[in-house]
């Protein structure tokens, strides 16, 4: 048998940016009995890089070390996860952005289309908003009665 640690496994993936995902399915697998695996009493800190909200620095966590079983199962487990965590991301959508369009991430034409709608609705909005003080206006213009002396 060949038992690996968890920090040694995350290092071979493909987009180290997701380790925090894949270590949250690692743990999923071993829960449900997929992987046999147990906790070490160390830690070791994960690659990915982390943000603050409203800055520019980053941070790395740390997480409890494992150790399991590299099984055949496993390594077929641990392709198809890899595959998956490197290919799409889940959750959130992709900014706008010329670095995304050209990409292809987000689509151009899809853009344009959502652009147009907005604009025409403004357009729309900006009409009605005259309309209704065009009225109020007019109903201001009426000749005022004066009272006589």
């Amino acid at each position: 048998m060949a038992y690996v640690k968890l920090s040694e496994q995350v290092q071979k993936l493909s987009n180290p940016q997701r380790s925090d995902a894949f270590i949250k399915l690692f743990q999923e697998a071993v829960r449900s009995g997929k992987i046999d695996g147990a906790y070490l009493p160390e830690r070791f800190t994960m690659p990915k890089q982390f943000t603050r909200r409203g800055s520019d620095e980053t941070y790395q966590r740390d997480t409890r070390e494992m150790i399991f079983d590299q099984t055949p199962e496993f390594d077929e487990w641990f392709d198809e996860t890899n595959r998956e965590l490197a290919a799409a991301r889940r959750g959130g959508t992709i900014k706008p952005s010329l670095e995304a369009v050209e990409s292809g991430l987000v689509d151009f034409q899809t853009m344009v289309e959502e652009t147009r709608r907005k604009l025409q609705a403004n357009f729309e909005k900006g009409q009605a908003l005259g309309k209704g003080r065009a009225k109020t206006a007019s109903k201001a213009k009426a000749p005022k009665r004066t009272a006589k002396r």
